[in-house]
């Protein structure tokens, strides 16, 4: 059965960076489309950085283009988020996901996730 793991959230000032991983066992990741997730308090959980298994496009939620990375390390079996120049916003617990991709499609942003992490907490103070 696979499994995540997610670490590297932390309480950081506005204007901090930090990067989250996520550890994968039990998958190949680099056959999986994998995506990270965010829920803050009292909101709904929202998609903010997704990657297609196919070809390795990327896609961001708008609020966080520029400023956030999504990257696999195949050899690490290891998906990482770069967050930079972060804001009081962003205040959420992190999760990431991964469904196994289909070589036909280069989607990267996938309608629903088989396998997911527990979270990672991430605070942005101001």
């Amino acid at each position: 059965q696979a499994q995540l793991a997610e670490s590297g959230g932390g309480e950081v000032q506005t204007g901090g960076s930090l990067r989250l991983s996520c550890e994968t066992s039990g998958l190949t990741l680099t056959s999986y489309n994998v995506a990270w997730f965010r829920q803050a308090p009292g909101k709904e959980r929202e998609e903010i950085s997704c990657l297609s298994s196919t070809d390795g496009s990327t896609a961001y939620l708008e609020s966080v283009k520029g400023r956030f990375t999504i990257t696999v390390d195949g050899d690490k079996n290891t998906a990482y988020l770069q967050m930079n120049n972060l804001k009081p916003d962003d205040t959420a617990t992190y999760y990431c996901a991964a469904r196994l991709g289909n070589p036909f499609y280069t989607t990267p942003c996938l309608k629903e996730y088989h396998f997911w992490g527990q979270g990672t907490q991430v605070t942005v103070s101001s």
